[in-house]
């Protein structure tokens, strides 16, 4: 028995399947555990919801960014980006099972010191603390209120968390911890539009995981999302968004043995 965290698929769901067949995957024994973003870009997205549902608590998948804008769109509070490759799950006659399956998904996931989230967390968060946080904002895009923090959540502003948040605003700036986080300055914002590696960043900006003081740090946090990040397996961090979408590899990571698997992508995605 063995469980395996896989990177971004990104809609790449032949490269996914190959990469099962390279570390046997049984899944009579095994588990996986997915950083989000299951879909768009790569042309197998609704594919990969499907398999994603029918495989019942083997599988564990986290929200991601795109999972969100998903959402977003099927509720009408977003519009078809310039590589959006959704229409195929919009359009599918059993649309609303899969979504419904998908607004379920959790935002963290945590087993004794591992810790799984789609991009970061802030550094004022213990463990605990988000995955606490974490029950808060799921309860509120299963709600009434779902479409409006969907509609916050697709907003890429500089935000900044504060324990004193409230409302709306709360769960907008944790959602955008667990979903897009990936720099932050000096005053400690996020800095959405920073994408590129951590070297290329401005002076002040440093990644999520690098902050000092960090709460986090006595817990293993295992997330995607960054794809110019690249595989990084560090000290309580093991990044593994290896570029799927980009036409590079999709990665899974042993988690009992930590070792490294990876499948070169193979689906033609999306161009800018």
């Amino acid at each position: 028995m063995a469980t395996y965290a896989i990177g971004d698929v990104h809609g790449c769901f032949e490269t996914l399947q190959r990469l099962l067949r390279r570390v046997q995957y049984d899944p009579g024994q095994d588990r996986l555990w997915f950083v989000g973003d299951l879909i768009n870009r790569g042309p197998g997205s609704l594919a990969m919801l499907r398999w994603a549902a029918e495989q019942g608590d083997r599988i564990v998948a986290v929200l991601g960014n795109h999972d969100l804008h998903l959402l977003a769109r099927a509720a009408g509070v977003s519009e078809a980006r310039k590589r959006d490759n959704l229409e195929a799950v919009l359009e599918a006659p059993d649309r609303d099972d899969l979504l419904a399956w998908l607004q379920g998904r959790r935002l963290v996931h945590r087993e004794g010191e591992l810790l799984l989230v789609h991009a970061g967390l802030f550094p004022e968060w213990t463990a605990a603390q988000a995955e606490s946080l974490a029950r808060e904002v799921e309860a509120r895009l299963r709600g009434e209120k779902a479409a409006k923090l969907l509609a916050a959540a697709e907003q890429k502003a500089p935000m900044r968390w504060k324990e004193s948040l409230s409302g709306l605003e709360r769960a907008q700036v944790a959602l955008a911890g667990f979903a897009r986080l990936r720099m932050l300055d000096e005053d400690g914002r996020m800095r959405p539009e920073l994408v590129g590696p951590p070297a290329l960043a401005p002076k002040g900006c440093r990644p999520w995981f690098d902050l000092p003081g960090r709460k986090s740090a006595g817990s293993t946090v295992i997330f995607g999302h960054w794809a110019a990040l690249g595989l990084k397996i560090g000290e309580g961090i093991a990044a593994l968004d290896s570029g799927a979408a980009w036409g590079r590899e999709l990665t899974a990571l042993r988690l009992d043995d930590w070792r490294i698997f990876q499948e070169p992508a193979r689906e033609s995605t999306k161009e800018d």
